[in-house]
This record gives C-alpha cells, structure tokens and sequence, in this order.
C-alpha cells in the first residue's frame, strides 16, 4: 500500500511474530579489538541473513542508535533456529564472543531481549515519517475509524 509521509498509519503483521533487541555496550573503548570483533560479526550475520531472504524468517532489522538493532521475526522457531545452526555464522561468533567474555569480562557488554507477540495483541502506530520498525516488517494501513484509538488498534484482528 502506498501511503504519503503525512497520512496517519497504522502496522499490521499477520499472525503472531517476534520482537528481538539486541545491543553492543563499549566499557573499554581503549580494548578496540573487544568491540571490533563481536561489531563486524554482527554486520557479517545481518549479511547473511539478507542473503538467505525471507526463508530465514527475519522480517525486518531496524538500527536504533549506534550499535541497538531491533529484529522482527516470524516466529521464535526461526530465530532459534538461524542462532542455533553451526553452519551460519551466528553460532561460531556467540562461541567466540563467550571465549572472549572469559579473557577479558568487563571491556564489552551484550544484551538481547526476546519478545513474542500475539497476532493483534499490539499498537503501531506512525505520521509524519517513512515506514520504520513494524510498518516495514509488516504492511501498513491507514487509521480509520474502527482504528482511531490507542485501544481499538490493539484489539483489532
């Protein structure tokens, strides 16, 4: 669906999906290779994944900040099932990025957060600005009537 910039827009994903925030906190920025290593194995996995395509799962990546990727997923089976696979690139740097983290705990921190939404069960909404985050995952719709609240977009189908 085309929508113009100003238009009030509502995301909308099919069926359930997931919400996976994952970021890189530099402690040490004097240990260069402690955060340069675990920064271009992410670039090579989101790489990878564009280059699998929509079999991976992956939906969408949005980059927040400067080292924060929100991801949008299809199910938690294809997440667990790309990060699990020691034939993609993700499961050697995690072992890599943990041998590390025993070496020199403290110079870099990492976190992920995973969250599986429910088909409907969420709001999005967006005016002003291109499609971002859920509206690029999924499909946009403009807000009517029946979608106009806060809460009637979260208990629409």
């Amino acid at each position: 669906m085309a929508v113009n910039v100003s238009d009030r827009v509502r995301a909308h994903v099919q069926g359930d999906f997931v919400v996976f925030i994952i970021g890189l906190r530099i402690n040490r920025p004097w240990r260069v290779t402690s955060y340069l290593r675990p920064m271009l194995a992410m670039r090579s996995m989101l790489d990878e994944l564009q280059q699998i395509g929509p079999d991976s799962g992956l939906l969408h990546v949005e980059r927040v900040g400067f080292l924060t990727f929100i991801q949008y997923w299809r199910s938690f089976d294809h997440l667990e099932s790309y990060a699990r696979d020691s034939t993609r690139k993700h499961r050697p740097a995690w072992t890599a990025f943990n041998l590390q983290m025993k070496r020199r705990s403290g110079d870099v921190g990492l976190f992920h957060e995973t969250y599986l939404v429910q088909g409907g069960k969420y709001e999005a909404v967006y005016r002003g600005m291109p499609p971002t985050g859920l509206a690029v995952a999924g499909e946009q719709a403009l807000v009517n009537d029946a979608a106009d609240s806060a809460r009637q977009r979260i208990y629409l189908d």
